[in-house]
C-alpha cells in the first residue's frame, strides 16, 4: 500500500477496501507491505512488514528503544518532515473540528531536538531480577529501561541510575502496581536551564519521611544512615553522582494512581525548590508545579503571548491557569495590573514569591478554579483588556468560555497543548463573538507527537 498521510498521533494512514488503515513506523508517500491485524468498523490497524519504496525523509532511528518505549514518536523521520506533519495536523484539526478555514504557518521549531527536557519522571520497576528506571511502553505498563534516553537531561539519567544502584545495594524493592507491594515508585528530576541546578525527588509507596531527620544543606556525613530506610546513603550517592544537585526531596505516595506527587513533601537535603530564569525573570519552582519542559521554546512561546496581548500601562490583564506566574509576570511588565489564578496552592505560593523576587508590585494571584476566579473578578467589577488562558490538555470548560465572554475582553490569548480541544473551544468562542485571527504552532516536544499553539482571538461583536 502507499501511505497517504498521518493521524494526529503520527501513525501512517492508507485505505484498504474503504477502511482507513493505521500503520506505525511509516512515512507519507512510502510504498509498504503491511499486515492488517485488527479491524473495527470503518478503521483497521496494521503492522509494517517492509518498506518497498522509502521516503527521502526516512532516517535511521538513533535510539534502540524506538518503537518499544512510549516516549518518542518520530525518530524515523527527518525533523523537517516532523514539523510539517505537526503543522498540517493543526490546520486539519482546526478545519475538521472547529470549522475554521485558516492556513497555519510553519511550526516554530526547536533549536535542539535532543536533551531538551528540563524535567523527567522515571518509573521504577524490575527487570531480570534488578531494579530499573524507565518509561512505560506504548499502550502498556511494561517498563522500557531509559538508559541513554536522547531527549532527557544528562543529570536526570544519572539520578535515575543512582537510585536503582542504591536500591540494589540495600535490597530495596520497587513498587509493584498490580500487587501494591514494594517501595520505590518514581524518580523525579528538574533542572534549571539557566544555571544547571537540579532538584531530585524520590517517590515511595509508603511515607518513609518519618524515618529520617530533614536537614538544610548539612555535610553529607551528617546524613549517615539512622534507619532501615537508608535515605542518608541515597543522599550521599546522589551528591556524588549529581554534584549539580541543590535539592533532594522525599514524597510518600500511597494512592493507586499515576499522579507524581500526593501527600506531604519532605526535604532531605538542601532547598525545597530550585530557581530558573525565563525571559529575564527569575522563578522559584517547587516539585508539584507546572513549568514548561523546553526552556528556549518556552521563552519564544511566552514572548509571542505577550506580543499578542498588546497591553498598555492602562490595561488590566487576567492570566488563568497561571502556574508559578511565568506568563503573569511577563504580562505585568506591559500592563497596569496583572492578575493570575491557579487551582494549585503550591503554584500560587511560588507565584507570589516570584513576584517578590522580581520586584513586580502590579501582579497579584488567586488560588481558585479558573471559572471561580473569573466569576469573582467579574463580580468585583474587573474588566480586563486581555485574558490569557493556558489550560491543561483537556482544554476549557464551557463555563470558563462563557464567563470569559461575559467579561468582554478585547483579546483572548489561548495557549494550547492539544489541537483537538483547542479547535473545539475556538468553535465555542466563535458563538460568543470571538474570532481566531492568529495561530502559531510551537514545537515544545521534538520527536514526540505533541504540538503547542499560541492563538489570538479578537472580539467581533
Amino acid at each position: 500500500m502507499t501511505i497517504d498521510g498521518y493521524t494526529s498521533g503520527g501513525l501512517g494512514v492508507c485505505r484498504v477496501g474503504g477502511r482507513a488503515v493505521f500503520v506505525a513506523g511509516v512515512l507519507r508517500g512510502e510504498t509498504c507491505q503491511i499486515r492488517i491485524n485488527k479491524t473495527s468498523g470503518s478503521i483497521a490497524h496494521a503492522e509494517l512488514l517492509g518498506v518497498a519504496a522509502p521516503s527521502p525523509e526516512r532516517i535511521e532511528p538513533a535510539c534502540r528503544n524506538f518503537g518499544k518505549c512510549g516516549g518518542c514518536d518520530f525518530l524515523h523521520m527527518t525533523y523537517a518532515e516532523e514539523l510539517e506533519l505537526k503543522r498540517a495536523r493543526v490546520e486539519e484539526t482546526l478545519r475538521r473540528i472547529g470549522g475554521i478555514d485558516i492556513t497555519v504557518p510553519p511550526v516554530v521549531g526547536s533549536d535542539t531536538q535532543y536533551a531538551y527536557r528540563n524535567k523527567a519522571v522515571y518509573i521504577i520497576g524490575e527487570a531480570v531480577g534488578r531494579p530499573v528506571a524507565g518509561f512505560y511502553g506504548k499502550r502498556s505498563h511494561d517498563i522500557t529501561p531509559a538508559n541513554g534516553c536522547l531527549i532527557q537531561s544528562d543529570v536526570s539519567l544519572r539520578a535515575a541510575a543512582t537510585v536503582t544502584d542504591w536500591m540494589e545495594r540495600f535490597g530495596i524493592a520497587p513498587y509493584d502496581e498490580k500487587r501494591r507491594t514494594g517501595s520505590v515508585r518514581r524518580v523525579f528530576c528538574r533542572v534549571a536551564a539557566s544555571t544547571g541546578a537540579a532538584q531530585i525527588a524520590l517517590v515511595t509507596a509508603d511515607n518513609q519521611a518519618a524515618l529520617v531527620t530533614a536537614a538544610r544543606k548539612p555535610a553529607p556525613t551528617q546524613l549517615a544512615d539512622k534507619s532501615p530506610s537508608h535515605l542518608g546513603a541515597l543522599v550521599e550517592m546522589l551528591l556524588e553522582s549529581c554534584p549539580e544537585t541543590v535539592s533532594i526531596v522525599l514524597n510518600g505516595n500511597n494512592k493507586h494512581s499515576s499522579a507524581e506527587f500526593t501527600g506531604k513533601l519532605q526535604t532531605l537535603w538542601g532547598d525545597d525548590s530550585i530557581t530558573d530564569e525565563l525571559n529575564g525573570s527569575r522563578f522559584r519552582l517547587s516539585p508539584r508545579v507546572f513549568y514548561q519542559i523546553n526552556h528556549k521554546q518556552a521563552e519564544r512561546l511566552y514572548a509571542q503571548a505577550v506580543e499578542l496581548a498588546a497591553l498598555t500601562k492602562e490595561d488590566t490583564v487576567l492570566d488563568l491557569y497561571c502556574g508559578v506566574g511565568t506568563i503573569t509576570l511577563l504580562l505585568a511588565r506591559n500592563a497596569g495590573r496583572a492578575i493570575g489564578a491557579d487551582i494549585t496552592p503550591d503554584a500560587v505560593r511560588d507565584a507570589r514569591e516570584n513576584a517578590k523576587i522580581n520586584g513586580i508590585t502590579n501582579a497579584e494571584f488567586i488560588n481558585a478554579d479558573a471559572n471561580e476566579a473569573a466569576q469573582a473578578l467579574k463580580s468585583g467589577g474587573i474588566t480586563p483588556a486581555a485574558i490569557v488562558v493556558d489550560p491543561p490538555r483537556r482544554g476549557l470548560s464551557p463555563d470558563v468560555i462563557g464567563t470569559i465572554a461575559t467579561m468582554s475582553p478585547k483579546r483572548v490569548v489561548y495557549i494550547s497543548c492539544d489541537p483537538a480541544t483547542l479547535a473545539r473551544d475556538l468553535k465555542a468562542f466563535a458563538k460568543t463573538g470571538y474570532a481566531l485571527t492568529n495561530v502559531t504552532p510551537f514545537d515544545m516536544f521534538p520527536r514526540c507527537a505533541h504540538i503547542e499553539c499560541c492563538c489570538l482571538l479578537e472580539r467581533r461583536l
